[in-house]
């Protein structure tokens, strides 16, 4: 399955389980909002009925419910209407603020003043009697209050007691006008009515609870402000009842689409380069090269292809060089292998005559070969790791005073001075055999490219400071010709000589073989040049652990 199906059909699939989830979340909230608001508009409806009672209580006539109709609007932030049993329009909230009254909808709830009976637990038929009559008494000796204290711009407070019955305060204004008010309910006589005649009769039947109520409310509705409807909110204000399972469907199947739209855009934003990258290693495995690769961005991929490219071009540099070492490798051997085919024809010819002279030059055409062998032999063991070390203590002043004194001849032949300074007494683990073939061609090195007259210098010391791991350095410095600055940091590269000229006496294997062998002996060769000063290799080797007390 190719990475951009998989990339699709995994988003896919996300995206589907996430919404499916989420449109079962969204009806449940939406169940849970519309079942809370069922519950609000429930608790609304109450409160406006139980603030419009205690209204019609404590007020004659409804004349003035438009005050509390507008507070009850702002408070539950509804709109609100009454009507009286003849339909006649009492107060709208609408009208109240100034706009035109919008339809009304659901069904109204009914706002009744007078007192429901709720007679004390045991008492008998006779006593829940004599309770009506109480209440009926207290009802209208409390609208009679109400008229006086309307009248006299005072208020009225009803206090309900659970098993008994109403009781009417006047408040506000003076001590004087409330007494009066309060006396001219308590002091007025009840005319008799069917609460006292036909509430006998209720007397000792099953049903005597009823009956009194029913006696109670059409006695009372001769005193009592009638009956109003109250509606709570406008046609406008429905809620919602929910998102439609087609509609959430039809949601999904939209994220589902747009979803798969981003992924196969992403898929081909990532595959791209991909696919870039998978045709030039493609070319790089059959015809052993390949383009560089475009890079846009700053991404994983993007750093992907700068990657590709510096390998892309270390490999082609790496071929350059391998060509180039061919060609010099095949020159270096083809140049004594002339010479020396060209005496052995001579001689067998009897155009030359043998002489020790003769069988000198030849020797020393025999050396040249078996050092470019030899050095090719180092490198490949020196890369694969295999290279033979024979470990001991050596001392490495005199290793180094060993290694002057072996080059000292070809120095003075060339006109040049090899001195060394030793500024302490180090000693390493290694192979003195190898730390002399490294020493060696740094001095072979140093000694080709210091013209005459010119000086080379060994020098042996320890770095021991407290920054520092204790180490050994021993340094060949020479006061030659120098090195570009563009080729120092290609002086130890395989393969590489820094003139590129034929018959120079180096391959450009030697520093390479060098920089292994002290890598393999842990430690470091560097070198730091100037053009027309001078060259310094300096080799880093950390020195011997001392020995265990006896």
């Amino acid at each position: 399955m190719s990475f951009r199906l998989r990339v699709l059909l995994l988003t896919m699939v996300l995206v589907a389980t996430s919404s499916a989830a989420t449109a079962w979340l969204t009806l449940q909230q939406a169940n849970r909002a519309l079942t809370s608001y069922v519950a609000a508009s429930h608790r609304d409806v109450e409160d406006a009925v139980a603030v419009l009672a205690a209204y019609g209580r404590t007020h004659p006539t409804w004349s003035g419910v438009a005050d509390p109709v507008r507070d009850l609007a702002g408070r539950l932030n509804q709109r609100i209407r009454v009507v009286d049993d003849s339909g006649v329009v009492l107060a709208d909230s609408d009208v109240l603020a100034g706009r035109a009254a919008r339809p009304t909808v659901g069904a109204p709830s009914l706002v009744d003043t007078r007192p429901l009976l709720v007679f004390p637990p045991g008492m008998d038929s006779y006593g829940r009697f004599r309770f009506t009559v109480a209440v009926v008494d207290a009802f209208w000796r409390g609208r009679i209050m109400t008229a006086c204290a309307e009248g006299a711009g005072l208020g009225v407070r009803v206090v309900e007691t659970k098993f008994k019955p109403p009781y009417y305060e006047v408040t506000g204004g003076t001590e004087a006008a409330r007494t009066a008010c309060n006396r001219q309910g308590k002091e007025a006589s009840r005319p008799a009515g069917p609460v006292d005649e036909r509430g006998k009769t209720c007397l000792n039947r099953d049903d005597d609870a009823a009956c009194l109520a029913e006696v109670l409310n059409v006695h009372l509705a001769a005193y009592a402000p009638k009956p109003v409807q109250v509606y709570l909110g406008a046609l406008d204000e429905v809620p919602a009842r929910g998102v439609p399972a087609r509609a959430i469907g039809l949601a999904a199947a939209a994220v589902v689409l747009v979803t798969a739209v981003c992924a196969v855009l992403l898929s081909r934003r990532v595959l791209r380069p991909i696919g870039a990258l998978t045709t030039a290693s493609r070319a790089m495995a059959t015809e052993g090269r390949a383009d560089p690769v475009p890079v846009t961005g700053h991404d994983e991929l993007a750093e992907l292809a700068r990657t590709f490219n510096r390998m892309a071009g270390s490999l082609a540099a790496s071929e350059e060089r391998q060509r180039r070492l061919i060609a010099d490798v095949a020159h270096e051997l083809r140049t004594p292998l002339a010479n020396l085919r060209g005496y052995l024809e001579a001689l067998s010819d009897g155009v030359l005559r043998p002489s020790p002279e003769l069988f000198v030059s030849l020797h020393e055409e025999a050396l040249l070969q078996q050092r470019i062998v030899d050095d090719l032999q180092d490198l490949a063991l020196a890369e694969a790791g295999v290279l033979a070390y024979h470990w001991t203590s050596v001392d490495l002043a005199e290793l180094a005073e060993t290694a002057r004194t072996a080059h000292a001849a070809v120095a003075e032949a060339a006109g040049l001075t090899i001195g060394l300074t030793v500024d302490a007494q180090v000693t390493v683990d290694a192979d003195p055999d190898r730390l002399r073939q490294v020493l060696g061609n740094l001095l072979r090195n140093a000694i080709t490219a210091t013209p005459a007259g010119g000086r080379i210098t060994l020098t042996v010391s320890a770095d021991d400071t407290a920054t520092a791991e204790a180490s050994a350095i021993v340094q060949v410095s020479d006061t030659g010709r120098g090195i570009a600055p563009a080729d120092l940091a290609h002086v130890f590269d395989r393969l590489w000589r820094g003139d590129p000229a034929r018959g120079r006496g180096g391959t450009g294997l030697g520093l390479a073989i060098a920089r292994q062998i002290v890598s393999d002996h842990g430690g470091v060769l560097d070198v730091a040049s100037e053009v027309g000063v001078g060259t310094t290799f300096t080799i880093r080797l950390p020195l011997s652990s001392p020995a265990p007390p006896r």
